[in-house]
């Protein structure tokens, strides 16, 4: 369970899919990023543009943020240090993300013991990850009933105060007209 909690972290949110970048999952089946890609490459017909796409530069830096606080594993970096020359830190090219048809696919691309029990393991969090988003959707559905049932029930007690009010300001208005002092002639 643990290892799908770790998957599940390395899943965003890009283009409105869920992916998972190529780095990733290269660290997930326990190779290196470029050895990974090329393993993709050989077999590009495998993944077509809903399987597989890379970033744009304005992706990956709105991503790297969420990347980096999810790692929290890179020092942090003096003022003065604007480069960190840890290997595969700066970007040569922009990273590939598999959505979960294309993580599926790995399968029939990467055939080590290892990498269809990884696989096995993405696929249940992908699903895991699923189930969670219906339950919330669930639960959003049955906070907006409530809200729509309390707003109306808002209006009801809104109308109930409105009614008591008028009542209480009549029996005022009565109660001034029997209190005021009588001028006239007195029988």
């Amino acid at each position: 369970m643990e290892i799908i909690k770790s998957i599940q972290n390395r899943i965003y949110e890009l283009r409105g899919l869920r992916v998972m970048l190529d780095k990733d999952l290269a660290a997930l089946y326990n190779v290196e990023t470029k050895v990974f890609n090329q393993a993709v490459k050989r077999n590009i017909e495998r993944f077509p543009a809903d399987f597989m796409f890379q970033l744009t530069k304005a992706e990956w830096e709105s991503l790297r943020l969420q990347v980096e606080a999810i790692e929290k594993s890179a020092p942090s970096r003096s003022q003065i240090v604007t480069l960190n020359t840890a290997r595969g830190y700066n970007l040569k090219y922009l990273p590939y993300a598999f959505t979960e048809q294309g993580v599926a696919m790995l399968s029939s691309v990467l055939r080590s013991t290892y990498a269809i029990q990884m696989n096995i393991a993405i696929v249940r969090a992908f699903v895991e990850l699923r189930r969670i988003l219906l339950d919330q959707s669930e639960v959003k559905y049955q906070l907006n009933q409530l809200k729509e049932w309390v707003g109306s029930h808002d209006v009801q007690l809104s109308e109930i105060y409105q009614a008591l009010e008028n009542l209480l300001d009549e029996k005022a208005a009565q109660r001034k007209w029997e209190d005021r002092d009588r001028i006239g002639f007195e029988k």
